[in-house]
Parts: C-alpha cells; structure tokens; sequence
C-alpha cells in the first residue's frame, strides 16, 4: 500500500469509527504495539527540530560573554529560525509527501546534529545566524515528518495520543535545554554543551534509520503552495496563536523580575510551569480529539480557555499570584491547541497530502512565532506589560473566532450533507 492509500484508510476509518485493520494489513493490536514503539523516537525527532533555539535561550548569557554577541542579535536567533521555518515549511511539506517520512526524519536529526555542531564552532555572530538557519530546515521538517509516519504505522484510534505524545517533544527538548544540558555547560562550557546535543542526534538519527519502517518509492505528487479549505483556517488559526504563545515563552520570564519582583529562579520557574503543564494539556487533549466530530470543536474552545490565560497575566500586575495560574492556563490551553490542530490535520488531509497541509498549518505556527515577540516587545521596551498581555489576550480572541467560524461551516456543511 502506497503512502497516500495509507492516508485514505486512515481517514475512511476515522471517519467510520471502526476499529479496522491498520494501513498495511496490520492489526489493531499490532499497530498499537508499533504505536508505543514509534511514539519515543517522533518526540524525540520533535524535541531536536527545536533543540537549538531552547539551546540558546538557555545559554544566552554565556554566548553573549563568551562570542561578544548583543542582546538583540541573540533575540534575533529566534526570528531567523522561526523564518527560516515558516518559508521552508511549504517545499519541507512536498518533499516528505513525496520521498516519505523515514528518509525525512533521517535528515531532519542529520541536519540537526550539523546545526547544533556548526553552532558549537561559532566564532562570532555571522556564524551563529547561518548555523540558526540551517537548524529551520528540521523545523520545516518536523509536523510533516512525523505526521506521515503516524498516518504510516498508527491505526486511527491511537492516533490522537501518540500525536499528543510527540508533540510533547517540544516541551521536553526545553527541559533538556534548560536542566541536564544547561548544567553540563558549567562543567564543559556552552560549546561542550551543543556538542553534546548534536551527538545525541547523531544517535537518534542512527535509531531513525535502523528503527522506522521502509518508505514506499519516491513518487511525484502535486504541488500545493496556495492553503485551501480546512488548511486554510488553521493556517490563519495557527498564526495567531504562534503570536501569542511566543510572546508568553519570551516575555514572561523577564516580565517577572522585572514587574513583580521575583528572583531569577522563580522567574525560570514560570517558564517551567508553562512547559510542564503544555505536556500534560497536550496528551489529555489531542487523545480526546481522536474523536472527529470533538475535534472540530476543540481549537475555538482551547483558544477561548488562553484568552482566559492571557488576561490573567494582565491581572498579575496588580494581584501577583495570577501569574502562576495564568501561565499554567496557558501550557493547558494555548499549547495544547497546536497539538489538536494536527490531529485535525491528520484527520482530514486529502489522500497523499499529509505531509503538505502539515507543513502549511506549520508555516502559520512558525510565521506566529516569528511575528508575535516584535510586537510584544515594543510594549515591554516602555514597560507596558499589561498592553502586552492584553495584546497577547486579542491575539488569542482573534484565533478563537477563526475556530469557532470554521467549526460552525463544518457543521452545516454535515448537515446539508
């Protein structure tokens, strides 16, 4: 069975609600073996497409001594890959749908071992920004990649957990970034750090190669650069909420020490509450949207509980202790939304196209992430906080009425038919 066959069953099932066999014959039971087997290796393949920006988050205040790199050209390694992500997404997209998802992933933690090392090498901050775009072509990589390869091997009622689970990937490569690799850099140095992160990809590369089935022979599919439909929407959706959600990873932290007087440490730990709780939000949602006809549903109310979030964060400013419910609300709700908007994508894409619509709903997160720091930056440079996070708070609202306009086309689209 050909790869795009593979999406058609995958979609005809989900949509039947039988528990069929999966794409190649394989059995509901044996495909869920294959799915606990195949879930560590995609997150891991998520959490190295995104290893080198939690990388230099982490040790940004050693780059900045050690390479005599500014402040702003260190934020400037998070729009450059971002960017970089968001314009390749689209050719990412047509080349997984077409050489298939285990040469993908290969490429995807090779190119990111060569990323991660090539930053390790850095002698100033030219160096740095060509290695930080070369690290875009994983990110372009990543959803498309991984995706495909669920569509591949997963039958469709686990689909929507292991989806869950590899996009906790994310989350779980900036722990790594900001604990156990983090401390190593006290020991090595920040360059014996990334050296170290670029030989675990090595090795989950390795892994990839001898681990994932065979992809079928490359086959020459249609190209789509123009987002139709469902893509479309969650293309829009998903920028907005990218916008949103990078302003919180960004501005948080610095938001705490500076307008409510926590410690350094505390302030960390705001960014460790929002990355643990957008794990959990990300598994208990993306398994309750393996059901399609929830899972419509889902974006717009997820994006209603972050706007929620947002204005909590503005309500910090005058009641401190909002701020930590407020960045729990917004790994729970916000993160977790992106997580659904694959499954939907996954759901739904057209036969062979997977791996496409994918990587346009992609373009959309990471254009977000890209955008959205600017903006909220210009407010906290004056020191208006609270302007921010209500900017944060509009740009969600602004993602929910997209969901929710959407959601109720779908609705009576299904009843006309």
């Amino acid at each position: 069975m050909t790869t795009g066959q593979a999406d058609q069953a995958g979609q005809t099932n989900q949509a039947g609600q039988t528990d069929q066999p999966g794409p190649g014959g394989v059995s509901p039971a044996a495909g869920r073996g294959a799915a606990r087997s195949l879930t560590t290796l995609l997150t891991c393949a998520m959490a190295f497409s995104m290893m080198q920006l939690f990388l230099l988050g982490a040790l940004g205040p050693r780059l900045v001594a050690d390479l005599g790199v500014s402040p702003a050209v260190l934020g400037l390694t998070t729009t450059v890959g971002f960017a970089t992500a968001a314009v390749l997404s689209p050719l990412g997209g047509r080349v997984v749908d077409r050489v298939g998802p285990r040469r993908c992933l290969v490429a995807l933690l090779a190119v990111a071992a060569v990323a991660l090392a090539l930053i390790g090498l850095a002698p100033g901050s030219g160096f740095l920004l060509a290695a930080v775009a070369l690290g875009g072509l994983p990110q372009a990589l990543a959803n498309p990649a991984t995706n495909k390869a669920i569509l591949a091997a997963v039958p469709p009622a686990r689909r929507g957990s292991v989806t869950g689970m590899k996009q906790s990937g994310v989350q779980l490569g900036a722990f790594a970034a900001g604990l156990p690799l983090a401390a190593l850099a006290g020991l090595t140095g920040w360059r014996g750090a990334v050296w170290t992160a670029a030989g675990a990809a090595v090795v989950a590369a390795v892994w990839a190669a001898r681990a994932l089935p065979a992809d079928p022979p490359p086959k020459s599919t249609p190209a789509v650069w123009v987002p139709r439909g469902m893509v479309a929407w969650l293309m829009v959706f998903s920028l907005l909420l990218g916008c949103g959600i990078a302003s919180v990873n960004t501005y948080v932290a610095l938001y705490g020490t500076e307008r409510l007087g926590l410690g350094a440490t505390a302030a960390g730990a705001l960014v460790a509450v929002l990355g643990v709780s957008g794990i959990v939000g990300r598994l208990g949602w993306s398994k309750l949207a393996g059901r399609p006809d929830r899972a419509v549903w889902l974006p717009g109310s997820l994006a209603g509980g972050a706007v929620v979030a947002a204005l909590l964060l503005a309500g910090s400013t005058s009641a401190m202790p909002l701020v930590w419910v407020g960045a729990l609300a917004i790994g729970v709700f916000a993160v977790a939304a992106n997580a659904v908007s694959m499954v939907l994508v996954m759901q739904r894409a057209a036969a062979g196209r997977a791996g496409q619509d994918s990587a346009l709903v992609s373009a959309g997160f990471f254009a977000g992430f890209a955008v959205g720091p600017p903006l909220f930056g210009v407010l906290a440079e004056a020191g208006r906080y609270h302007g921010g996070w209500l900017l944060v708070a509009g740009e969600f609202a602004g993602a929910a009425v997209v969901a929710l306009l959407w959601s109720t086309r779908e609705r009576r689209s299904a009843v006309r038919s």
